[in-house]
């Protein structure tokens, strides 16, 4: 499956403007991790902008995730893909592990770019500027973007080997080079 196909089947299954704009925010951060650790740029895409694909149809437990994996084994996705998307829901974790790169890279950016662009959109300049320390002080307050998991935030990082402030700066540099399609950009 190309990016063109997969856009047609998110959008074919999301009608949220705002879930595909998050797709397309975790695909964003998908590509630039797996630029940072020697992934297939492709493949990881296609896992970011693909995970939630399912969601507003299935958005229980374990449907979620499930239902959207038969579909793309139906396409012929790649199954590192299928397993990346799996592994990002808790309750697959035993049958799809944490143990590969693509799938803690989804894991880790799918909860910091929804944080990421809750902070985008209380900031003038949304992206611009923005860096992990104004990111880490929203952090704090727990009213903000209350849905969004800290610990899986931090849980991310370690994940990955990195700081998290260096996460978080990783996540908002891909976010900003797909600032236009995220509709970040006047």
């Amino acid at each position: 499956m190309n990016r063109d196909d997969a856009i047609t089947l998110l959008r074919e299954y999301t009608q949220s403007e705002s879930l595909v704009k998050h797709a397309l925010s975790v695909e964003a951060a998908m590509r630039h991790y797996a630029g940072m650790l020697d992934g297939d740029v492709e493949l990881w895409g296609l896992a970011g902008l693909l995970h939630d694909f399912d969601y507003e149809r299935w958005p229980e437990e374990p449907e979620h995730t499930r239902e959207g994996a038969k579909i793309l084994r139906e396409r012929g996705v790649d199954e590192e893909v299928i397993g990346a998307i799996l592994s990002h829901a808790e309750w697959n974790r035993e049958e799809y592990p944490l143990d590969r790169p693509i799938r803690k890279a989804l894991f880790a950016v799918d909860e910091l770019c929804g944080f990421v662009t809750a902070v985008a959109y209380v900031r003038p300049g949304k992206l611009e500027g923005m860096n992990a320390k104004s990111v880490r002080k929203k952090m704090k307050s727990k009213n903000f973007a209350a849905a969004v998991k800290r610990e899986d935030i931090t849980q991310g990082a370690e994940l990955l080997g990195m700081e998290v402030n260096e996460h978080i700066t990783q996540v908002i540099t891909a976010m900003q080079g797909a600032a236009a399609e995220l509709g970040f950009v006047d």
